[in-house]
């Protein structure tokens, strides 16, 4: 009897998966391009760049928020913190593009989606490897670039300070030093599976993707300071300071407590009286609401996040059906 020989499955990965990272792979490779380049900028900066502006300006002693930040060495630890921070910060835009353009919106348009649909792989299968797999790069490498921003973050206190520059609340620092740069990179992804989706088209989905998104971050952006409750100082000769604290908002107290717009007369004890002003108060964020402002807004975006994703659920439901 002759012996059957059945050949061995071979060992190259397969499955949905496996198709998607090489149809995208130059996606792919755009990633990891952008983490090495990012990563290596803040870890340049946390290291040599901050060793180096630090012992100039122990040099100089200077007072805190008056050193010269046109000096070289303070000029090459801002480029290279600008550049990972920035790089950091514009991921969600282009996952969006991406995401609305290439990942959906083309492959609809050139009709491969609905030839895998017809063969073993379903459309909500389809499109849940589509989001599931870029979802676990996106975080994996955006929480990395967090954890060095953070390091970065954590040394450079002193220089900070002597420069007056990178305040805790500022859009671009707030956002890569917590997890809203996660979220927001999330977010993309599901509305530029939404913008595809609506589209069909490869071009319209990549605009529709990044306008959208825009619009959202604008929206929740504007929102931030009222996520938390503000702490309130007074003052009876002029607004007291508030340190680090963000400024919320700020103006005049009647005698009844009552908040009215500043006659801008503080040393006019006769324009005060006029305007029965008795004092002087200030609406801020103290750096203690770092972490419940953050934590709020990626509360709002992880919910928006799964809303879009129900929506491109069901929006893939309606071109199946």
């Amino acid at each position: 009897m002759t012996a059957v020989t059945v050949p061995a499955r071979g060992r190259r990965p397969h499955g949905l998966t496996w198709a998607m990272l090489r149809l995208h792979r130059s996606a792919l490779w755009f990633w990891l391009m952008l983490l090495a380049v990012a990563a290596g900028s803040l870890l340049w900066a946390y290291g040599p760049g901050v060793a180096a502006a630090e012992e100039v300006y122990r040099k100089l002693d200077c007072g805190p928020g008056y050193c010269d930040t046109s000096i070289d060495a303070f000029q090459r630890y801002d480029l290279a913190a600008t550049v990972g921070t920035g790089l950091l910060t514009v991921t969600p835009l282009l996952v969006a593009a991406w995401a609305g353009g290439s990942l959906i919106g083309r492959e609809l348009e050139q009709g491969t989606a609905r030839l895998a649909w017809t063969q073993s792989v379903t459309p909500v299968r389809w499109l849940a490897a589509k989001l599931a797999v870029p979802a676990a790069l996106i975080t994996a490498g955006t929480l990395l670039l967090t954890l060095l921003h953070r390091l970065l973050w954590s040394a450079d206190g002193p220089l900070r300070a002597a420069t007056g520059t990178r305040d805790w609340y500022d859009s671009l620092g707030f956002t890569a030093n917590g997890t809203l740069a996660t979220a927001y990179a999330l977010l993309a992804l599901a509305v530029g599976a939404v913008a595809g989706l609506l589209t069909g088209r490869s071009t319209a989905g990549l605009g529709v993707g990044v306008v959208g998104l825009l619009t959202l971050t604008g929206l929740v952006s504007e929102l931030r300071p009222r996520l938390w409750p503000t702490e309130t100082v007074t003052g009876t000769r002029g607004y007291p300071g508030i340190g680090a604290g963000a400024l919320v908002d700020e103006g005049a107290l009647t005698a009844t407590g009552a908040r009215v717009r500043d006659p801008l007369c503080i040393d006019d004890a006769k324009c005060l009286a006029e305007h029965d002003v008795v004092a002087f108060y200030r609406d801020y964020h103290p750096t203690s609401h770092f972490w419940p402002l953050q934590l709020a807004e990626t509360g709002i975006v992880l919910a928006v996040t799964a809303s879009a994703i129900l929506a491109a659920f069901l929006l893939l439901r309606r071109r199946t059906t």
